[in-house]
């Protein structure tokens, strides 16, 4: 007996047809942020949706998603929320060392995970943000990324801008959308700083190293999201249940750098 479903079924067609018409071009570099569950059911699951994306940009193009590791911070970070206090200790001695070939990515969803394991993909090396790419640009956005430089002009994120590259949200908002940290780098305001510790492999041992980065706030990323849309008059397109978004990296990094600065500007004392 059949039952009934409020879940579309989606084909690797209807994910092509959406992603084009929402502007995904051949060819483009892309950061893409996707949440499959939003679409509904995936025939094929994950495999469908990279091969979706891989077939849209083609050879000469490059598939970028986060591959973050981010549980490889110190506990006090608070990452580690449902563990004991008295476990930091061991956490902090015991947690595996990032390995970019084995460590899997934390909370990055199954179409992200899945481009970490394709066949011909790279992983840049931070322990804790690390980024994965296949496709004609894949190494140059993964390589040397710089413990202190997670999302800034020489980061993954700041190459794809060099590359005029494109942003993909597909079934999620704004706050995850990694380009808005290149614009929170670049914007003017009272950046505050943030020394992190992360487990890495040296020689084949096991250390903890240290760095100093910008501590990124995300808590405003929908409402600039929003102005965007208005802005650039963004129209998602429905592929199933899941909003897709594309445009253009460096308006949009440029824009939002500029919305940065007027929203988080420092406030003189007695303001």
């Amino acid at each position: 007996m059949s039952e009934k479903t409020d879940r579309p079924l989606i084909l690797k067609e209807d994910i092509i047809a959406g992603l084009r018409k929402a502007g995904l071009k051949a060819g483009a570099s892309v950061f893409a942020h996707a949440s499959l569950s939003s679409f509904g059911f995936v025939m094929g699951g994950a495999e469908t949706a990279i091969r979706a994306l891989l077939e849209v940009v083609g050879p000469e193009g490059t598939l970028m998603m986060p591959a973050q590791t981010w549980k490889n911070l110190d506990p006090e970070t608070g990452v580690h929320w449902l563990e004991p206090e008295a476990w930091w200790p061991a956490i902090r001695e015991n947690w595996p060392a990032f390995d970019p070939a084995v460590t899997p990515s934390i909370g990055m969803g199954a179409v992200a995970e899945m481009l970490r394991t394709w066949p011909g993909s790279r992983r840049s090396s931070h322990p804790a943000r690390s980024v994965c790419a296949a496709g004609k640009h894949a190494a140059y956005l993964t390589e040397n990324h710089d413990l202190s430089d997670i999302f800034g002009d020489d980061s993954p994120t700041g190459r794809l801008y060099k590359l005029d590259g494109q942003v993909l949200l597909m079934g999620v908002g704004y706050d995850k959308n990694t380009s808005i940290h290149l614009a929170e780098y670049r914007a003017d305001w009272d950046k505050p700083m943030s020394r992190e510790w992360s487990a890495v492999y040296r020689e084949g041992k096991r250390e903890r190293v240290c760095y100093d980065t910008i501590a990124v706030d995300d808590s405003d990323f929908v409402a600039l999201g929003k102005d965007w849309d208005s802005f650039a008059g963004i129209r998602p397109v429905l592929v199933g249940n899941a909003e897709i978004r594309c445009f253009d990296q460096r308006p949009f990094v440029d824009w939002s750098a500029r919305w940065i600065t007027e929203h988080r500007k420092k406030t003189a004392p007695g303001e």
